[in-house]
């Protein structure tokens, strides 16, 4: 297993700036998950780790040694494409194979050893035979996941690899990765633009934004305290009021919302923060309960099986709340109460 540490790593493009000043640590074995929209980074990130790109300053680290000048073929990175990028002449176990032309199997196996055990371990066991465009494209990206674990690396890193797949295949190719990360005990960074799949699969998350990282955390606290606004609003659903802090009274804060006010936790408060932003969740907001009280007009609903989405407008700001059925009337009420709000400080 590996140590992944980047330093102080920044890439720009004719003096446009695509990373600036990335600090992270993967640890061993870990499953870490880059996570942002498009052109935040993400991908030139992974492209630096894999050595496809060359830092324009900063180091990258294996296990503490420096990568400067190190090629991609010698730096025992395994890498996983969006597009597959299988070879159409070779057969499955040739493109698996492919990468042990250059490299000796692990103990002491043999190329059709190693092709089998890792075809066994993608669940295409006795498809080796067979071309790539005979396979759906849930086989070949597994494919193309056993061709990068053949030499045995001691980091993997998949890039966008679910993007071009259906939703339920997407649901059960992650979850299979996963597990097979799990088994292997591999050091793995996975990009993707989807927070609920990174959410899903990671054991820590990092968030990027304009070619920086807003926030490195496990995903139930990336979920549940976003450190910025920008968190906030891009990792699921949720409800954002920018406000002024007015009054702190014991346990409770209150912030003035265009004119509304809103009491949340004192302890949440951000020291010395005058403006903050209040985070909701939709499935904090309910219509029987909670100190604090917003009539909502309704604007649209959209019926999703377990729940409705309904999307609507309070004191001029935007609101999405999650009920059990779709509402009668087009201006309903609901509460939260001020431990369910998280509060970050406005920028």
């Amino acid at each position: 297993m590996t140590e992944l540490t980047l330093a102080g790593v920044a890439k720009r493009y004719d003096g446009t700036a695509a990373l600036e000043g990335i600090d992270l640590t993967v640890r061993d074995g870990e499953f870490f998950t880059l996570v942002g929209p498009s052109g935040c980074g993400k991908t030139t990130t992974l492209r630096t780790i894999a050595g496809f790109e060359s830092p324009t300053a900063g180091t990258v680290r294996f296990d503490g040694r420096a990568m400067d000048g190190v090629p991609p073929e010698d730096r025992d990175v395994g890498v996983v494409f969006q597009s597959y990028a299988l070879f159409p002449h070779m057969s499955v176990a040739e493109n698996v194979g492919y990468g042990l032309r250059f490299r000796e199997p692990p103990d002491g196996q043999t190329v059709d050893e190693r092709v089998r055990e890792l075809l066994a371990l993608v669940d295409l066991e006795g498809m080796g035979e067979r071309d790539p465009d005979q396979l759906s494209g849930g086989q070949r990206q597994r494919v193309a996941l056993a061709r990068a674990l053949a030499p045995a690396p001691d980091l993997l890193l998949l890039d966008e690899p679910m993007s071009a797949l259906d939703a339920q295949l997407r649901e059960s190719l992650r979850r299979q990765v996963k597990r097979i990360q799990s088994e292997l005990e591999i050091t793995t960074v996975y990009v993707t633009h989807d927070q609920a799949e990174a959410l899903a699969i990671s054991d820590r998350v990092a968030v990027m934004n304009g070619g920086r990282i807003e926030q490195v955390g496990r995903p139930q606290a990336i979920y549940r305290e976003p450190a910025t606004r920008f968190v906030a609003e891009f990792v699921g659903d949720n409800n954002v009021f920018e406000g002024a802090v007015r009054e702190r009274d014991g346990d409770r804060t209150r912030i003035d919302v265009g004119g509304e006010t809103l009491a949340v936790s004192a302890a949440s408060v951000p020291p010395g923060a005058d403006r903050v932003t209040v985070c909701v969740r939709p499935g904090a907001l309910s219509r029987s309960a909670g100190t604090n009280r917003l009539p909502v007009t309704v604007e649209t609903s959209e019926f999703l099986g377990e729940t409705v989405r309904v999307h609507g407008r309070w004191n001029g700001t935007e609101m999405i709340l999650q009920l059990p059925e779709i509402p009668d009337d087009d201006e309903l009420t609901v509460g939260f109460e001020p431990d369910d709000a998280h509060v970050v400080a406005t920028d």
